[in-house]
C-alpha cells in the first residue's frame, strides 16, 4: 500500500489486506487479535501490551504478527493503518488521540473514553483528518440485536412502551469503573442503537459492599419525552448470571435471553386494547390480546467476526460505521449523568444535547 502526497493511506488508493495492530492483550484483546486475523479484509500486522507475560501469550499465538511491549511503536508502524485499542478505560483517550494524530483509523473498546470532553476531543480529530472512529459495542453487531432493531425499525413491535434489562453475575469486581460502566453500559449501547428516541434524563441508585471498590449493584431509570421509559438493572454480586431485556410495544412484546443457545429472541403477540371513552377513567376498558409466541431465525456469527469485517468496510469507504464516535460519546453522556444521579440518591440528572464543536 503505498500512501498518498499527504502520507495517508485513501480507500482509492488502498490494494490488499488493511494492516491492524492490537493494544491490550488482557481480557479483551485476544478476541480482537483473533477475529482481525482471521478477517480476510485485514492483516494483523502487530500486538502490543506492557506486561512481558501477555506479549509472551500473543507471541505463541500469533507468530506471524510483531509483539512489543511499546504500544508508540506500534503505532508509529508504517504498516498499521488501524490501531485496535483494548486497554484499561483511562488510557483509551491518550491513546487513541495517539493513534489518530499518527493517522491511523481507530476502534476502541468500550466505554469510549472516561468523559465526555475526552469523547468530543476524539471526535474531532477523527473528523479533522478524516478517519474512522468506531467504538466496539460489540452487542450491536450480534445477529440478536441486529435482529430487534430490524423489528423495531419496521414497526412490528408498534409505539414502544418500555425497555427494562438485567444484566447480573457474581463479579468481576472492578478497581477503575463502577458496576455502571462496566456492565450497564453495554444495555446503554444496545438502548441507544436499537431505540430511534433517545433519553432526556437519567435517574440512579448504586451501593458499593466492598470497602474501596465502586458501586456493585446499581439500578438506571431512563426518562424519555414521551411515555417510552427504560430501566437497566446491573450488579457484580449476584448468585446467578442473567442477561434479560423485555421490550415492550402497543402491537407486540420481545423478550432477549442472551444466555439462550439458540431462541435468543422471543416476540410475544399480547398485550392491551383500551376501548371506551379515553376521557373518562370509569368508562376506560382494558382489554387483555394474548396471541402467539415465536422465535425468528438470527445469524449466529460471532459479533466481533461481524464487526471486523464492517470496520474494514468503513476504512475503505464501503459503509458508515454502525457504532461510530457520536454512539460512544452518547453513552458516556448516560454514564456520567447516572454516576452523578448516584451520588445525589437517584436525583435525576438531564440529559443536554451535546455535540462536536466546530
Amino acid at each position: 500500500m503505498c500512501p498518498s502526497p499527504d502520507g495517508k493511506i485513501h480507500p482509492a488508493t488502498r490494494q490488499g489486506p488493511i494492516g491492524v495492530g492490537v493494544i491490550g492483550y488482557g481480557y479483551w484483546g485476544p478476541n480482537l487479535a483473533r477475529n482481525f486475523a482471521d478477517c480476510p479484509d485485514t492483516d494483523l500486522i502487530a500486538i502490543a501490551d506492557l506486561k512481558e507475560n501477555l506479549a509472551a501469550i500473543a507471541r505463541k499465538r500469533h507468530p506471524g504478527s510483531i509483539i512489543t511491549t511499546s504500544p508508540k511503536e506500534l503505532i508509529e508502524n508504517p504498516k498499521v493503518d488501524a490501531v485496535i485499542i483494548a486497554t484499561p478505560v483511562s488510557t483509551h483517550h491518550a491513546l487513541a488521540m495517539q493513534a489518530l494524530k499518527a493517522g491511523k483509523h481507530v476502534l476502541v473498546t468500550k466505554p469510549l473514553a472516561s468523559s465526555t470532553e475526552q469523547c468530543l476531543e476524539l471526535i474531532e480529530e477523527a473528523a479533522k483528518r478524516k478517519l474512522i472512529l468506531s467504538v466496539d459495542h460489540t452487542f450491536v453487531y450480534t445477529g440478536a440485536v441486529r435482529k430487534i432493531h430490524e423489528l423495531i425499525a419496521k414497526g412490528e413491535l408498534g409505539d414502544i412502551y418500555y425497555y427494562d434489562s438485567v444484566r447480573v453475575n457474581l463479579g468481576l469486581f472492578q478497581h477503575d469503573v463502577n458496576v455502571v460502566w462496566d456492565l450497564a453500559v453495554h444495555d446503554l449501547s444496545i438502548m441507544d442503537f436499537v431505540l430511534s428516541k433517545k433519553p432526556v434524563a437519567v435517574s440512579a441508585t448504586g451501593i458499593s459492599h466492598v470497602p474501596g471498590k465502586p458501586e456493585n449493584t446499581a439500578y438506571l431509570t431512563l426518562f424519555f419525552d414521551d411515555k417510552l421509559i427504560g430501566h437497566v438493572h446491573a450488579n457484580w454480586l449476584s448468585p446467578v448470571k442473567l442477561r434479560q431485556t423485555l421490550i415492550a410495544g402497543s402491537k407486540k412484546m420481545i423478550v432477549y435471553d442472551d444466555l439462550e443457545p439458540s431462541e435468543k429472541i422471543k416476540i410475544y403477540d399480547k398485550g392491551i386494547t383500551l376501548n371506551g371513552d379515553a376521557e373518562s377513567v370509569y368508562k376506560m376498558l382494558v382489554g387483555y390480546r394474548a396471541g402467539d409466541m415465536w422465535a425468528p431465525q438470527i445469524d449466529i456469527t460471532e459479533a466481533l467476526k461481524v464487526e471486523a469485517k464492517h470496520f474494514a468496510a468503513c476504512v475503505t469507504g464501503k459503509e458508515k460505521p454502525l457504532t461510530p464516535g457520536e454512539a460512544g460519546l452518547r453513552t458516556i453522556q448516560l454514564l456520567e449523568a447516572a454516576t452523578r444521579s448516584m451520588q445525589n440518591r437517584g436525583q435525576p440528572v438531564e440529559l443536554p444535547a451535546v455535540h462536536a464543536r466546530s
